[in-house]
């Protein structure tokens, strides 16, 4: 049985903090960059940028986020459908591409983030 319902804003707030902090970090920063990124987006309904810390896993220009607790999560969602543009920082770098997010039969969402060619 998964988690339902929303996590809470400030216990969420504590973490992205912490995370990102360790992101910056000059002793861990890089080792944590590896596996974390922060991904920027336009909210859907809203129309405000968002920024939010995540896991990653990248093969070439195809990263892939693996969504935890998607169901106690709303950010995936504006990739739904047709997707949407995102930035995220790779290689020190920031990178735009084209997101979506699938949900699978067993309720795992991952969202694929196909990034544009550097110009």
């Amino acid at each position: 049985m998964g988690y339902r319902g929303p996590l809470p804003k400030n216990a969420v707030d504590r973490v992205n903090t912490c995370v990102g902090t360790l992101r910056t970090s000059p002793r861990w920063g890089r080792l944590v960059r590896r596996h974390l990124t922060q991904v920027t987006y336009t909210g859907r309904r809203s129309g405000r940028t968002v920024s939010t810390p995540v896991g990653y896993r990248r093969a070439g220009d195809v990263v892939t986020i693996g969504v935890r607790l998607p169901d106690a999560k709303n950010w995936w969602r504006n990739f739904t459908g047709e997707g949407a543009p995102l930035s995220l920082e790779l290689d020190d770098t920031e990178r735009t591409g084209h997101a979506t997010a699938h949900r699978d039969a067993k309720g795992r969402v991952t969202v694929t983030v196909r990034l544009e060619k550097d110009a």
